[in-house]
């Protein structure tokens, strides 16, 4: 059985799609196959379905949604899979939770390969992080829940599950510019700065990628542009950080030209 929500929702058995085309079947199946493995509460359930405007007597209407998605997974089930849809959507103290043996569920395989990619970053293999961080983002078909209604908890892990790829694209990112990969992460730097555009540690990254393709007066730019947008908008400056990798491509420190750890972290 596949779960996916890292993009459209999908979910199937074998070659069998088992996402409802109605709007609340599918946010509910949406929200146990976010939680897999872990039982989801009746009250957690309706909030998510309705916020604060539940039907009357919502557990029935909740009920029925689980009864529709039960008889796809049956239908969709292969024979000999050795349980049944009451066995894959089971019921759980007041709530309801999903599990299937060998199931393979996008959201998680791409947090573990984020997390063992960023160990590798940490031990100093650039070429294994780089390598284990890609195919975790490879994993992204879009922005998570993306034909989802979202309620509270669902939005809340949307939000989470970006904050995790914006940090996987960071830490891949750095192992790239350790690498020696400066010129090929120009455009998309320049892409995830304009989708970002308060984000530090991307324009420095930006910056030195600029910098050590030999487009100092570009790097600059972004500096100064960032600089004034703080101004402007937050009534900051940039971090000291920042700041001295500013001073470091003005004054040409040969050290930016190296794999200075300290500026290729951001």
């Amino acid at each position: 059985m596949l779960i996916g929500v890292l993009g459209p929702l999908v979910s199937s058995v074998g070659e069998t799609s088992i996402v409802p085309s109605a709007a609340k079947p599918r946010q509910l199946l949406a929200l146990l196959g976010a939680n897999l493995g872990r039982p989801v509460g009746m009250g957690e359930i309706v909030e998510e379905l309705w916020d604060d405007a539940p039907p009357r007597g919502p557990s029935g209407v909740v009920q029925t949604y689980v009864k529709q998605l039960r008889r796809s997974i049956a239908v969709a089930l292969a024979p000999g899979l050795g349980c049944g849809a009451k066995d894959i959507l089971r019921l759980a103290n007041t709530g309801y939770r999903l599990e299937l043996p060998g199931v393979t569920a996008e959201a998680h395989e791409f947090e573990e390969r984020a997390r063992a990619g960023t160990r590798a970053l940490a031990e100093g293999e650039d070429e294994a992080a780089s390598v284990l961080l890609g195919e975790a983002l490879s994993l992204w078909r879009g922005v998570a829940f993306a034909d989802v209604r979202t309620g509270p908890f669902l939005r809340a892990e949307a939000l989470r599950l970006e904050e995790l790829r914006i940090a996987a694209q960071e830490n891949r990112i750095t192992a790239e510019l350790r690498l020696g990969h400066h010129a090929g992460l120009v455009s998309e730097l320049t892409a995830l700065t304009s989708r970002l555009p308060f984000h530090e540690n991307l324009h420095g990254q930006l910056i030195l990628a600029l910098y050590r393709s030999g487009r100092t007066t570009e790097a600059l730019e972004v500096f100064r542009r960032l600089r004034e947008a703080y101004a402007r908008e937050l009534g900051i400056e940039p971090s000291p950080r920042l700041q001295r990798l500013h001073r470091s491509v003005l004054a040409a420190d040969p050290g930016l030209d190296s794999k200075a750890p300290n500026f290729a972290a951001f």
